[in-house]
């Protein structure tokens, strides 16, 4: 029995570590194209410093994914906490190798399928060189995009695990990662922001990730929520007592630090619009940690450091899709209605829904992404940005554009998602069992305690 269990448990690292090996011999044996065919051709010249900027940038959104990792570990229970920050670590390490193997060229490679994926041509990045102009934009160099948007597809996989914590298999939680970004946030991202991706023709607007990010990440959450099942007790007693707030208000701000590099970075540019993304992030997020402050205090008489930090999260997913195209009162409006929007959701919505999505992930990312998509097409301004214009000024069509966006992208997660966790659930299980639950998931998943005292 012993052989037979030490099989089954060498048996999961494996199927992880195959699914990379796999991706490494597919670059190897699929790419046939000259890889040095242009190597003496004139370097072009590049901006300094749009390239430090985006490189910066790319610096920002990283740190974000271990902020999250604290903003989350600090409202699990004490003996979940190593385990919850470990889902957004290993999120880091797996997607990294993922979008070089071939995540990038499905997100961002030629269209290979009417807009809606890409080809493969780069995979592996075989036939991209760092000194060949970026696709997106010929002042960086394609290898800082590349990284750039690396760090987007980290914490949209990272954001998903707040819906899952405390109950999700580690090993399943890996082969969901893999899966995940391959067939639901490759595809969306191309649709989205690739040169000729469906969306990207229809013109929506979404600057820096309401609909590719927050909405693909907090319905693919809530489709988790389901599969797995609420947590022993759940609305039947307090389950829910944080090991450490002081980790949660530590992971907000790290959050709301490194979204300037998220927001202001997806200009690819050291411009005026990125000093107006910047602007408006932070006044937005300002603006909706007040409203959920607010709307906590009237409900329920004290305002929560819980409650400011949420909102401030609230505040900086709905300006994502918008902070490229609005002025500083449109961000003070959706930053304020987010957090009143959101609080709202968390403690009136969520609880008839039933589904137990731990952390409120779809409550906050994916209504907030909605929304945040939604107040686009009325707030964008073409003084900022010409290439956006909403309703408020003179386009009433950029909202429809907008819905039809967000539905597609809703739909098409939300299923593909639950269609995956299923198959994961079927073939190697996706829950821990109830001894490993009521024990811990640091102890029995890692063999580690986050506190020793």
């Amino acid at each position: 029995m012993d052989v037979i269990k030490k099989i089954k448990n060498f048996k999961i690292p494996l199927i992880y570590a195959w699914s990379l090996i796999g991706g490494l011999s597919l670059v190897m044996f699929s790419w046939i194209s000259p890889v040095f065919a242009d190597a003496a051709a004139k370097v072009p010249a590049f901006s300094a410093g749009n390239t430090a900027w985006v490189l910066a940038s790319s610096a920002l959104v990283l740190l974000m994914t271990p902020g999250l990792g604290f903003f989350y570990g600090g409202m699990v229970r004490r003996k979940n906490v190593l385990n919850t920050i470990s889902l957004s670590f290993i999120a880091i390490a797996t997607v990294s190798v993922i979008w070089i193997l071939w995540g990038y060229s499905l997100a961002f490679g030629p269209d290979a399928f009417g807009g809606v994926i890409g080809s493969l041509k780069y995979i592996g990045l075989l036939a991209m060189h760092e000194t060949q102009h970026s696709r997106y934009d010929g002042t960086i160099p394609s290898y800082v995009y590349v990284m750039f948007q690396l760090m987007f597809a980290v914490i949209t996989v990272a954001l998903i695990s707040g819906s899952l914590v405390e109950r999700i298999k580690f090993s399943s939680w890996l082969v969901f990662t893999i899966v995940w970004l391959t067939i639901v946030y490759a595809p969306v991202a191309q649709a989205v922001w690739g040169l000729g991706g469906l969306f990207q023709k229809m013109g929506a607007l979404d600057f820096a990730g309401g609909t590719v990010v927050h909405i693909d990440a907090g319905v693919a959450g809530l489709a988790g929520a389901i599969v797995l099942g609420k947590r022993k007790g759940y609305m039947k007693e307090n389950i829910v007592q944080p090991s450490q707030l002081g980790y949660t208000i530590l992971g907000g701000a790290l959050l709301w630090f490194g979204w300037f590099g998220f927001n202001a970075g997806s200009a690819l540019e050291a411009n005026p619009l990125a000093t107006s993304a910047f602007l408006v992030t932070n006044t937005a997020t300002a603006a909706a940690a007040i409203g959920w402050m607010i709307a906590e205090w009237i409900r329920s008489g004290k305002p929560t450091t819980l409650g400011m930090v949420s909102g401030a999260v609230a505040g900086l997913v709905a300006i994502t899709p918008a902070s490229g195209f609005v002025n500083p009162v449109g961000s003070l409006i959706i930053g304020f209605v987010a957090g009143i929007l959101c609080y709202s959701m968390v403690v009136l919505v969520k609880p008839k829904l039933g589904a137990d999505d731990a952390l409120d992930v779809f409550s906050v990312h994916g209504v907030g992404g909605i929304w945040g998509a939604l107040a686009t097409g009325l707030f964008a301004d073409p003084l900022i940005n010409s290439a956006g214009r909403g309703l408020f000024y003179g386009n009433p069509g950029q909202m429809w554009i907008q819905f039809l966006t967000i539905i597609t992208v809703a739909a098409y997660s939300f299923i593909m998602s639950y269609i995956i966790f299923k198959v994961i659930d079927k073939v190697m299980g996706l829950r821990v069992d109830k001894e490993s639950e009521a024990i811990g998931l640091d102890i029995t998943q890692h063999d580690e305690a986050g506190y020793n005292f």
